[in-house]
């Protein structure tokens, strides 16, 4: 039998501020966990599910499973999904020295290099997103976020003048990477392109781990990688899993939104915990690809659900870049769910997709 954990009521908070192999977007995600008085659910009578957990990719995972009468033992999960996530980091890592992707950014060649299924799979879908955002999403970035203090060096964040901008696009582009499926290889059509898959693994390792608990005959769980999440049938209390989106206030938690979540992945993006000041002037760690600097609208968060998390992971990026006119265009035009908090004047204002209303509590 599992060993369980108990829960306690009200929140549950994770934050990933640490470096990772994803440049971390400085979200904290809420799980909420709520009583209610009627309905389906009996609080009282709840056994509390069983809690994995660890580090991984220089954050934290959780995994919440409520399986009351599964005979598998804990030390089996905790074995088994360490072993996935650590095959996932030796080839998708960038802070690992022979990593498989750390070995293709240190080739100079523009010859094929052949590449893992799994590694295969994640540069189609980034590279599928690109696409689908004109560029807002792109795995090329990584020189211009070090450039601009936001990378692993943690240099000092300061504006770099424009020739130094201009320099470091001019190694980035998701076009210059060409991918062959069968066998699976990769081309990159100039040199010095340095591929980060930060704004997709964490999203793709939750997908993996969602995969192996279904494989295990699991319906009833919640993963969560440095706040990306999916969930699956219902929690301790027989309810769809609730999910805070907090509120973009820098130095502050509060709960914008609470929302459900039921065979759906859920990531968060936001401009408001990760960013410097320089003459009065705010500058993101969110890059545009197009400009080579921050972005400076007012869209300060944007929370995007899916099917896939690697895909909710790189979307909630890319949207965060758009704008909120021109991903909310995006968002309705492809029936994605997708919230929007934008930042006025005096508060924030929330605005959201159609798609998105069935996952709202109070809908």
């Amino acid at each position: 039998m599992l060993n369980r954990q108990s829960v306690p009521a009200g929140l549950i908070t994770f934050s990933p501020l640490s470096l990772c192999i994803h440049r971390c977007p400085a979200i904290f995600i809420l799980l909420v966990f709520i009583a209610f008085s009627s309905g389906c659910g009996n609080n009282a009578n709840s056994v509390p599910p069983m809690v994995v957990g660890g580090l991984t990719m220089g954050t934290n995972y959780t995994i919440k499973i409520n399986e009351p009468d599964i005979q598998l033992s804990i030390e089996k999960i905790n074995a088994d999904v360490a072993e996935l996530l650590a095959d996932i980091n030796n080839k998708m890592s960038t802070y690992i020295d022979d990593s498989e992707l750390s070995l293709i950014n240190k080739n100079n060649s523009q010859e094929w290099i052949p590449v893992s299924a799994e590694l295969y799979q994640v540069l189609s879908d980034a590279i599928s997103i690109s696409k689908l955002t004109n560029g807002s999403f792109d795995i090329t970035v990584g020189p211009l976020v070090n450039l601009w203090g936001f990378g692993p060096s943690r240099q000092p964040q300061q504006s770099p003048d424009a020739a130094a901008v201009s320099a470091a696009l001019a190694t980035t582009g998701f076009e210059h990477i060409k991918l062959r499926k069968s066998p699976a290889a990769l081309k990159e059509t100039i040199d010095d392109i340095y591929i980060d898959l930060s704004g997709i693994a964490k999203g793709y390792a939750v997908d993996r781990i969602a995969e192996y608990l279904a494989q295990q005959n699991i319906e009833n769980y919640m993963v969560e990688i440095g706040g990306e999440i999916r969930a699956s049938g219902v929690n301790e209390i027989n309810f769809a899993w609730r999910i805070g989106i907090e509120k973009p206030l820098p130095g502050q938690r509060a709960v914008q939104r609470v929302i459900k979540l039921d065979n759906i992945a859920m990531a968060t993006s936001g401009d408001y915990r990760n960013y410097f000041e320089q003459d009065g002037k705010r500058y993101s760690h969110t890059i545009d690809p197009d400009t080579g600097r921050p972005i400076t609208h007012s869209l300060a968060s944007v929370t995007v659900l899916h099917p896939s998390a690697a895909w909710a992971d790189a979307l909630a990026t890319a949207f965060l870049v758009m704008g909120k006119e021109a991903a909310d265009k995006l968002a309705r035009q492809e029936k994605i769910p997708v919230l929007f908090i934008v930042r006025t004047k005096a508060d924030f204002e929330e605005s959201y997709t159609e798609a998105f209303t069935k996952f709202l509590l109070d809908k």
